[in-house]
C-alpha cells in the first residue's frame, strides 16, 4: 500500500514537471494526463481516496485544456467515486461540473444518471430538500431521453420525500401521475395499485375524508381491477375509521393488511402521523365531554 502511494506521488511530480516545462502545447497536457491517469489508479489502490479524487481533478484541467470536454467529466465523476468514500461535498461539487459538461456536449442520459447520483448522496445526508431538487432534475432529463423507468424511480422519490416533509398535495399528484402512466405499460401497470395505494395514504395525511372517499372514485375509474384489491379496501376501511374517529378500528385495519402484506418504513411513518391525528382529535373530544 504504501509502495503504491509512493508511485503514485512520483507519477505526480513527473506530470505537474511536465506541466511547468517547455513543449508543444498540446502534447505536454497529453503527456501529462496519462501521467495523472497513472498516479490516480496508485492511489485508489492504495485506498487513498482523497489523493485519487485530487488527482482526478487535475487530471481534468489537463482534458479541458486540451478541449476534451467528455473526457474531463468522465474524470470528474471518477473524482466524485474516490471523494463519496470519505467528502461526500466534494463527491457533489465533482458530480456538478461533470453534469455541466455533459450537457453542454449533449449527453443528457449521463447528466441525469449523475443528477441521480447528486440526489442520493443528499438523500444520505438525509438532506430531503436537496435530494427532492436533484430528483428533479435527473427525472426531467430521463423524461427527455424517454428513459421511462428511471423517470419513475426518481419522481417516486420525489412523491416520497415530500410525503415526509408534509408536502402531501404535490406527493400525491405525483403519484397519481405515475400510476396512470403505468397502466398504459404492459411491465408497469403492476404496480399501479401499489402507487394508488400511496397516493391514498396522503391523500388521509391530510385529514380530510371527503377527498379521500373522491380520490377512490377516482382510482376506480383509472383502474377498474383497482376496487377489487386489498390495497383499495384498506384505505376505504381506514378512511371510515377516521370517519368515525374511531382508533381501535384504524390499528385493527393495519393489522390485518400488515399480516399478509408488510407495510414498508414509509408507509407505516405516515399511517402512525394518520394516528397520531386521530389518537389527538379523540382526546381533544374526550377533553370536551
Amino acid at each position: 500500500m504504501g509502495d503504491q502511494i509512493a508511485r503514485g506521488e512520483e507519477f505526480v511530480k513527473k506530470a505537474e514537471k511536465k506541466l511547468n516545462g517547455w513543449g508543444i502545447f498540446g502534447s505536454k497536457y497529453d503527456d501529462a494526463s496519462d501521467l495523472f491517469d497513472k498516479a490516480a489508479n496508485c492511489f485508489k489502490l492504495a485506498k487513498s481516496w482523497d489523493r485519487a479524487g485530487a488527482v482526478y481533478v487535475k487530471l481534468a484541467s489537463c482534458h479541458l485544456k486540451l478541449d476534451s470536454k467528455h473526457e474531463a467529466a468522465g474524470a470528474y465523476a471518477n473524482a466524485a467515486h474516490c471523494y463519496k468514500k470519505t467528502n461526500t461535498r466534494e463527491a457533489i461539487s465533482c458530480l456538478e461540473q461533470a453534469v455541466h459538461m455533459f450537457l453542454d456536449i449533449g449527453r443528457l442520459n449521463m447528466s441525469a444518471r449523475y443528477y441521480k447520483e447528486i440526489a442520493e448522496l443528499y438523500e444520505q445526508e438525509q438532506n430531503l430538500e436537496q435530494a427532492i431538487t436533484y430528483y428533479e432534475k435527473a427525472a426531467d432529463l430521463f423524461q427527455s431521453e424517454d428513459v421511462t423507468t428511471s423517470a419513475n424511480q426518481c419522481k417516486q422519490k420525489i412523491a416520497e420525500f415530500s410525503a415526509r416533509v408534509e408536502k402531501y398535495q404535490r406527493a400525491i399528484e405525483i403519484f397519481e401521475e405515475i400510476a396512470r402512466h403505468s397502466i398504459k405499460n404492459n411491465l408497469l401497470k403492476y404496480g399501479v395499485r401499489g402507487h394508488l395505494l400511496n397516493a391514498g395514504i396522503c391523500q388521509l395525511c391530510r385529514g380530510d375524508v371527503v377527498a379521500v372517499n373522491n380520490a377512490l372514485e377516482k382510482y376506480q375509474e383509472l383502474d377498474p381491477t383497482f376496487s377489487g384489491t386489498r390495497e383499495c379496501k384498506l384505505l376505504v376501511d381506514l378512511a371510515a375509521a377516521i370517519d368515525e374517529e374511531d382508533v381501535a378500528k384504524f390499528t385493527g385495519c393495519l393489522k390485518e393488511y400488515d399480516s399478509m402484506t408488510k407495510l414498508d418504513e414509509w408507509r407505516t411513518t405516515l399511517l402512525l402521523r394518520v394516528k397520531e391525528a386521530l389518537k389527538a382529535k379523540e382526546l381533544e373530544e374526550d377533553d370536551l365531554t
